[in-house]
C-alpha cells in the first residue's frame, strides 16, 4: 500500500511582518531628545513645556473626595454632565457664547486627542488643512493620518502674526479645515481682535471649519484679552474650540481637556471620540468640575505666569539674548545670533551641555525645519528652578 511521505517541518526563524509606516517621516521628536540630554547633562529643563510645580491641594482633594465617593466607573461618552456644564458656564462668562452642554461640548483625554479627533472626524482622503507656521508637531501627523494633505503657510517671520494675503491664496476648493492657535506655541504672541475679525471675512464665503487650538487661553499678559473664536459668533458657528485642563490647572500628567463646538460639528466629533477613547478618568472629572465653581482657579492665572514671565525676562535682559516679546502661553523666545552661529538645533544642544540650561529649536515647529536663531523656553517652573537658570544662563 503506498503511502504519501510524512512532510517534515521546515523550521523558519520568527520574522515580524513588513508594514509599511503610516508616518514615514516621523521618528524621536525633539522635546524627547532635548529632554534626555537634560537629563544626562545635569541642565536645568526649559524645554519642554509643563510645570514643575504642584497644583492646588484642593484639586487633589477634590479628585480623592470623588474616588472615595465610588465615582470610578465609565462616565458619559461625552463627559460628566456636571463637567461639561461648568467648561458651558466659563465660556460664556469669559466669551459671551452659549454652548449647550448635552450637544456641544465633549470632555477629551488631552487637548492633542481632541486635535486628532476633530481632524478625524470632517478630514477625508485629499482633503486639505492649513497650517500655520511654526505650529505644534502634532497637527501634521493628525492631516496624515486622516488621509489629509497639509498646506503650510508661514506666519509673518519675526513678528508671527497671521499673513492674510497668504492665508487667502493657499485656500482651494479641496481646503476642508484651518487651525489657529492663540495664545501662539511656539511664539508666545496672541492674536488681535482685528486678526480675529480679519479671519472671519476670509472663511465667510466658504465652508472651511475652523480648529482653534485655545489650550493657553487664561495666560494672556499685561490687560490684553484673549480674543476666543467663541467671542465671535461667525466664527463659533464654524469652530472647533480646544482648551486643556492640564494646562489651566498645571497637571500635564492629567491628559485632560475638552473640546466645544456647534452641536452638527460635535456630532461628528463624538462619532470619533467613542471609537478612539470612548470616554475619559471619572473621578478627575468630577473633581474638576467642583474645583471650577471658583472661578478665581483659572481668572487667575495670566497674572500668576505673569509675574514668573517678568521675573524670568529681567534674569535674560543680563545676557546677550535679544528677548521676543512675550504676549500669552507660557514661552519666552530668543534670538541668539550675537552669541552663537551655530544652527537653532546645535545651539540648544551646545546650551544644554556647555552652559547647563535646557531650550527648545524653534526649527523643529517648521516642515523640514526654518532656521532663524531662535530658541524658546518654558517659565512655567518654580522661582528656584527660574533662578537656577537665569545664573547659568548670565555665562552669555
Amino acid at each position: 500500500m503506498h503511502r504519501e511521505p510524512i512532510p517534515i517541518p521546515i523550521a523558519i526563524p520568527n520574522r515580524t511582518p513588513f508594514v509599511p509606516s503610516r508616518l514615514p517621516q516621523v521618528g524621536t521628536t525633539i522635546f524627547s531628545v532635548m529632554s534626555a540630554l537634560a537629563l544626562e547633562r545635569g541642565a536645568v529643563n526649559l524645554g519642554q513645556g509643563f510645570p514643575d510645580f504642584d497644583c492646588d491641594p484642593a484639586l487633589l482633594d477634590a479628585v480623592n473626595d470623588a474616588m472615595r465617593a465610588g465615582l470610578n466607573q465609565y462616565p458619559p461618552m461625552a463627559g460628566v454632565p456636571a463637567l461639561r456644564e461648568a467648561v458651558a458656564q466659563k465660556i460664556e462668562a469669559l466669551y459671551g457664547h452659549c454652548y449647550d452642554a448635552a450637544t456641544e461640548i465633549t470632555i477629551t483625554a488631552g487637548a492633542t486627542q481632541a486635535i486628532l479627533t476633530a481632524i478625524l472626524a470632517i478630514v477625508h482622503p485629499g482633503d486639505e488643512v492649513i497650517v500655520l507656521d511654526p505650529c505644534y508637531d502634532s497637527y501634521e501627523p493628525n492631516i496624515l493620518l486622516a488621509g489629509g494633505v497639509p498646506v503650510h503657510v508661514p506666519l509673518t517671520p519675526g513678528r508671527f502674526g497671521p499673513d492674510f494675503a497668504r492665508i487667502a491664496a493657499a485656500i482651494t476648493p479641496r481646503t476642508r479645515a484651518l487651525i489657529v492657535n492663540t495664545p501662539h506655541n511656539p511664539s508666545a504672541t496672541v492674536w488681535s481682535e482685528s486678526d480675529m475679525r480679519r479671519l472671519a471675512a476670509l472663511l465667510r464665503p466658504t465652508d472651511i471649519v475652523l480648529i482653534a487650538d485655545e489650550v493657553y487661553e487664561h495666560m494672556v499678559f499685561d490687560g490684553a484679552l484673549h480674543h476666543s473664536v467663541a467671542r465671535f459668533s461667525e466664527l463659533a458657528a464654524r469652530a472647533f474650540l480646544i482648551s486643556s485642563f492640564g494646562k489651566t490647572y498645571h497637571v500635564t500628567g492629567w491628559k485632560i481637556a475638552y473640546a466645544a463646538a456647534p452641536a452638527a460639528l460635535m456630532a461628528e466629533f463624538r462619532k470619533v471620540h467613542q471609537f478612539n477613547v470612548f470616554t475619559v478618568n471619572t473621578p478627575m472629572q468630577h473633581g474638576l468640575a467642583r474645583f471650577m465653581a471658583q472661578p478665581a482657579h483659572h481668572l487667575g492665572l495670566a497674572a500668576f505666569y505673569q509675574r514668573k514671565r517678568d521675573l524670568f525676562r529681567a534674569g535674560l535682559a543680563n545676557t546677550r539674548l535679544r528677548l521676543l516679546p512675550s504676549q500669552g502661553s507660557y514661552f519666552q523666545c530668543v534670538d541668539y545670533s550675537a552669541v552663537s552661529d551655530l544652527t537653532e538645533e546645535a545651539f540648544c544642544r551646545w546650551l544644554t551641555t556647555e552652559i547647563g540650561v535646557a531650550a527648545i529649536p524653534l526649527s523643529a515647529f517648521y516642515p523640514g525645519g526654518f532656521e532663524q536663531k531662535l530658541a524658546r523656553f518654558c517659565f512655567a517652573k518654580k522661582d528656584a528652578t527660574l533662578h537656577q537658570a537665569l545664573e547659568r544662563l548670565a555665562k552669555l
